[in-house]
């Protein structure tokens, strides 16, 4: 069992959400008229338990890693080399979230947690490999109760470095060539939701082989028998990845020191799921960036009773729905600390 105790993530303190709401329906504004952006600013505020919150040194954190079943060729129509070919680009910032990162203001951060390649130990990342891939869960689990404990805790050290180098918003991105079809089976065995509505393109499965990933899935999920009671520990050890651990771990430490958390596409959620099965306060950190194209996305987002802030028909990952949403993140701390009131401003309020 995990042990939950380990992180303390505490409800959210309510004691100024009035004050909050007053603040943000005295600006010159009709109440409620900045919709999701108001939103936004109260939540921001509510977990820094602050009436003036700030964004402090912004991080992409991208957990790489590989997946034994991508061998297979069942289930991805890209080599599993790709992974690592991602990451080294990754660091020459030549990838999509390098790209929006810099318009955005953040920072991008590449993680090894287990890719199948030796990355050479002078290249500007992290170097937290678990192992060279998880195993084909096809056959057994793919990762070790001792190995998913070691991700646990790096996903969490992680997480709390960059925390004590100042940042309070940390945004959760991932790549490993089969992690939708790890994301899958961990959303459809904790959340109930059928794998025919889980399972989708991924890196660009269609035809064929769309209905062969589905397939070998449903197979796997009859092969290990387990069902939406099992420990989230579990069912993350049978079917991985080492980045999607880390993840987990990452989380519940963000949360558990009040940061706020951006969750990227279906991967992250599938992470952010069991991190929720771990600690439900964890919602309260959490903002879902976007609407992932991903098949489950929306099932899985209905089924936590969230919403996303954006909808571009995104699906590429690496985490760059956190990059797209990040704006609006500035936009409603700005509309806080910025804006006039009508008082300030001497603007009329409504007749009382």
């Amino acid at each position: 069992m995990t042990n939950k105790s380990q992180w303390a993530v505490k409800a959210v303190n309510t004691a100024f959400d009035s004050q909050i709401w007053e603040k943000l329906n005295l600006k010159t504004k009709p109440p409620g008229s900045l919709g999701k952006i108001e939103q936004l600013a109260f939540q921001i505020a509510r977990v820094q338990g602050s009436l003036a919150p700030s964004l402090n040194e912004p991080v992409v954190l991208i957990f790489a890693g590989d997946h034994g079943i991508a061998k297979s060729g069942l289930v991805n129509p890209y080599p599993q080399e790709v992974t690592h070919q991602m990451v080294l680009n990754f660091l020459a910032e030549g990838a999509a979230i390098n790209a929006m990162a810099r318009v955005a203001g953040m920072e991008v951060t590449v993680i090894d947690s287990g890719v199948t390649h030796d990355f050479t130990a002078s290249l500007p990342m992290i170097h937290s490999k678990i192992g060279y891939g998880t195993a084909d869960y096809r056959n057994g689990p793919a990762m070790s109760l001792e190995a998913c404990h070691q991700a646990l805790q790096k996903g969490s050290e992680i997480a709390g470095d960059v925390i004590l180098k100042g940042t309070n918003v940390i945004g959760f991105g991932e790549m490993g060539i089969g992690n939708t079809s790890a994301a899958s089976l961990i959303i459809s065995t904790l959340s109930n939701i059928s794998l025919e509505e889980c399972v989708g393109k991924g890196t660009g499965a269609s035809g064929d082989l769309l209905k062969q990933k589905l397939t070998t899935l449903k197979e796997v999920h009859a092969f290990h028998r387990l069902s939406s009671t099992a420990d989230p520990e579990q069912i993350l050890t049978t079917y991985g990845g080492f980045e999607i651990a880390q993840m987990v771990g990452g989380m519940l430490e963000a949360a558990s020191r009040k940061c706020i958390l951006l969750v990227d596409g279906f991967i992250s959620t599938a992470a952010f799921l069991v991190a929720f099965k771990i600690a439900p306060e964890i919602i309260e950190y959490a903002v879902f960036t976007h609407q992932s194209e991903e098949l489950g996305h929306t099932k899985v987002l209905s089924y936590l009773k969230v919403k996303p802030l954006l909808d571009l028909q995104m699906r590429l990952g690496e985490g760059t729905g956190c990059a797209a949403s990040f704006p609006l993140l500035k936009m409603a701390v700005a509309i806080l600390n910025e804006m006039a009131s009508f008082e300030s401003a001497g603007v009329s309020d409504k007749s009382n």
